[in-house]
């Protein structure tokens, strides 16, 4: 039952972060007190602590007073991302530093990889689900790429 709430929590963390992204993205926002009202709006029970945190996670920063993403992307290493390698046939396992592990996945599940099925992020864990053992190797290429840029 424990595990189950564990779970529960890290996507709920995961969706917000996503949301967060989203409304950036999307729209001018300069405070963080705008962004609880956008979250609690959308049903996440949020403090503004939590929402600093988030942003820290994602690498959101201010400019000219408004929250954007980096206009340079962080490398793979300063952005969280340390390792990858394959698990079984259609399975992809990232490791990333200790609480990075949603922010990359965010990334990743941002950027269209159509070999990509599913993807779970944990703590400093990332399970990424493809289509077949032929496209591993090009998916884990790609990923570097997104982080190496």
């Amino acid at each position: 039952m424990q595990e189950m709430c564990i779970n529960t929590i890290f996507m709920q963390k995961e969706l917000r972060q996503t949301t967060i992204l989203k409304l950036i993205t999307t729209k001018s926002v300069g405070r963080q007190d705008e962004i609880v009202e956008f979250l609690e709006k959308k049903g996440f029970s949020v403090t503004q602590s939590s929402v600093s945190r988030d942003l820290d996670e994602l690498g959101v920063i201010k400019v000219n007073g408004l929250y954007s993403m980096p206009s340079k992307p962080k490398s793979a290493i300063s952005f969280g991302l340390s390792g990858m390698q394959t698990a079984g046939d259609n399975l992809i396992v990232i490791k990333c530093e200790a609480g990075m592990a949603s922010a990359v996945c965010v990334r990743i599940d941002n950027t269209p990889i159509k070999e990509i099925v599913g993807t779970i992020a944990g703590e400093d864990t990332i399970f990424i689900a493809i289509n077949d053992k032929e496209a591993q190797q090009a998916v884990m290429q790609t990923i570097w790429e997104i982080f190496e840029k």
